[in-house]
């Protein structure tokens, strides 16, 4: 069963103008995030982030953005304009996070980061892993017992360490 995310007011003061001008017309047209994205034909965590100010759009997303969205010419310059800057990347979360799905993925780093480390080094050599040359999705898989589980995959570019 799929629910529609909506605008979290908590964080208005924190997140740019676009988000709740995106936010509000999502609502009305009740569309979920992949939706959104299968018109875009982008990934909808990529379609999220825009939504949260924290990815950079084309004009062909403002476009697309804007029909799928049901937006008027005025609707779609305000979001145009509200879209011309650069991402808005990092600055809505408190560290420690204190939502508890960010905070869990945040505990996940933070239990077995070094293990990840450890692991990378051995395959790849010493460097990291890009969280610019990235890309992640997110899965539901049921069990045989019924059970969900959430699949959240990430693939970033190897980024070997130079030895100078």
């Amino acid at each position: 069963m799929s629910r529609i995310s909506t605008f979290d007011s908590t964080l208005a003061d924190r997140l740019p103008i676009q988000a709740h001008t995106l936010f509000e017309a999502k609502a009305k047209k009740h569309l979920t995030f992949e939706q959104i994205a299968k018109e875009l034909g982008r990934n909808e965590v990529a379609v999220a982030a825009i939504f949260y100010g924290q990815a950079q759009t084309t004009p062909e997303d403002v476009e697309a953005l804007a029909r799928v969205l049901g937006m008027e010419n005025s609707e779609k310059s305000k979001l145009e304009a509200q879209l011309a800057g650069y991402p808005f990347r990092g600055q809505t979360m408190d560290m420690p996070p204190k939502e508890p799905l960010i905070y869990r993925l945040y505990e996940i780093v933070q239990n077995y980061g070094y293990a990840y480390k450890a692991v990378l080094n051995e395959k790849f050599g010493d460097g990291i892993m890009s969280a610019i040359s990235f890309s992640t999705k997110v899965e539901k898989e049921t069990d045989q017992d019924g059970n969900n589980w959430a699949v959240i995959t990430m693939r970033g570019k190897w980024l070997p360490f130079s030895r100078f």
